[in-house]
């Protein structure tokens, strides 16, 4: 299991609108904003995104590498892909695939998914079995 995920991202405020909006329908917030001169020499200041208490997905500022990743979030029902995917759209994502069955996985597998604006391939995703 993973605890956490950083991402360097081009323009921070950019990506924390965006992800503001795109990971909200989820239930996920930005939560907690770590200053890098807390923590050892060269640690990035950092912001993170969570739910029920947990800060799990954090952007730092850099250079952004957008093909280098693939971060899947969970959704607790189709619904909730649907409504992240449209929030993700209407702030700038390029979509990848819209939401449906993934049926080369499993006919219970939903997902949509969406390049952030740094290219980051993000999956939206609900598997039945897992709910």
């Amino acid at each position: 299991m993973l605890d956490h995920v950083f991402i360097s991202v081009s323009d921070i405020a950019r990506s924390i609108a965006f992800y503001e909006a795109a990971l909200a329908p989820l239930g996920m917030v930005h939560t907690h904003d770590y200053d890098g001169k807390d923590g050892p020499r060269g640690h990035p200041d950092l912001k993170g995104f969570g739910a029920n208490g947990r800060v799990f997905f954090w952007l730092r500022e850099g250079v952004a590498e957008g093909r280098a990743a693939h971060v899947g979030f969970v959704a607790n029902s189709k619904a909730q892909v649907d409504a992240a995917f449209s929030a993700a759209m209407s702030v700038g994502a390029s979509q990848i695939h819209p939401p449906g069955a993934q049926l080369h996985y499993d006919p219970r597998y939903y997902a949509a998914q969406v390049r952030d604006p740094d290219g980051y391939s993000l999956e939206l995703v609900y598997k039945e079995w897992q709910h």
